[in-house]
């Protein structure tokens, strides 16, 4: 009887855990989006969502069409639609949920950011911190 060390370099790689997304839609944001880009003037590869300074509150939520991902873009697939997060909003927007909501007097999309610590009055610009990883 041998006791031979396993051969580690032969055996299969461990499969990696699922990395959460980075941000959600609900339903009512995902059909949102679809309409918009439905009637777009070109099929795009997706929505690019990002952070950008700005405001009086110091950072600005960013939503627009995005021709092509980058290559290090974080790429979403959320219910159906397509999210493109450049790579240096990734942390402010850890577990951010968008949604679409609509009132008697406006419609608009919102993000629930457990990374935001504060918003100005007129609600266009927003604090956020980055996102705290558990190692």
């Amino acid at each position: 009887m041998t006791d031979a060390a396993p051969n580690l370099s032969s055996s299969a790689p461990r499969a990696r855990r699922p990395r959460p997304k980075v941000v959600t839609l609900t339903d009512s944001a995902a059909d949102r989006v679809k309409a918009i880009m439905g009637r777009a003037e070109k099929p795009y590869a997706g929505l690019r969502v990002g952070v950008k300074n700005g405001g009086c509150a110091g950072q600005e939520y960013v939503m627009e069409y995005a021709e092509t991902a980058a290559p290090l873009d974080e790429v979403v697939e959320d219910r159906g639609v397509t999210i493109l997060i450049d790579p240096k909003a990734i942390l402010f927007l850890i577990g951010t949920e968008i949604d679409y909501e609509t009132s008697r007097l406006s419609a608009k999309f919102t993000f629930n950011n457990p990374n935001q610590t504060d918003a100005c009055g007129c609600g266009e610009s927003v604090t956020l911190l980055p996102a705290v990883l558990e190692a």
